[in-house]
């Protein structure tokens, strides 16, 4: 069914309309656009392009820049705005930069660890042949076998917040080196 036609039935069934109290249409607005932040990695500029993508949203571009430009950020925009690219582009930015570099993900729940997963797959994929990207998820799924390999070599470690407190802050000094790589930038 299409949004229309669904927004047409809600309208049209009173019941429905006695609990709304206003209905109001926003016009579409155009998109607004930004260019790749300055000093971006060049193989991240090559890497979008193979994407596909030709050019950031103007809060993309200006969440990377600030993240670049070595401030904090915080980005709140609607499911599907790309949000992933805002803190995506900052952080493969410090480690295709800095080999010593890593960076730590914490997502609230496994399944948005595993999307994440899937997108920094895609962009492993475009990137090869440059400095390598060593991704990971640790969580509660995660082999004990495969756990060692993982804090020594992963240079990005996708994990939730159970994880974080029961398997990772209390062996804390097994992770030093780790630690230490995402001071690093």
């Amino acid at each position: 069914m299409a949004l229309s036609d669904l927004l047409g039935e809600l309208r049209g069934d009173a019941q429905f309309m006695a609990n709304v109290a206003a209905w109001r249409t926003q016009p579409a607005l155009p998109p607004r656009f930004g260019e790749y932040p300055a000093g971006l990695h060049p193989a991240l500029q090559s890497a979008l392009h193979q994407r596909g993508i030709d050019r950031l949203y103007r809060h993309q571009a200006e969440a990377v820049q600030a993240a670049l430009d070595g401030r904090d950020i915080a980005v709140v925009t609607p499911t599907a705005s790309g949000k992933t690219l805002c803190y995506n582009l900052p952080t493969l930015h410090a480690l295709l930069a800095e080999p010593e570099a890593r960076a730590l993900y914490l997502f609230p729940t496994k399944a948005l660890a595993q999307d994440q997963l899937a997108e920094l797959a895609q962009w492993r994929r475009v990137l090869a042949g440059g400095p390598s990207l060593r991704h990971a998820t640790y969580d509660g799924d995660t082999p004990s076998a495969s756990r060692s390999e993982i804090r020594q070599n992963a240079n990005l470690i996708l994990t939730n917040p159970d994880m974080l407190h029961t398997g990772i802050l209390p062996y804390h000094t097994q992770w030093a080196a780790f630690w230490l790589g995402c001071a690093s930038w």
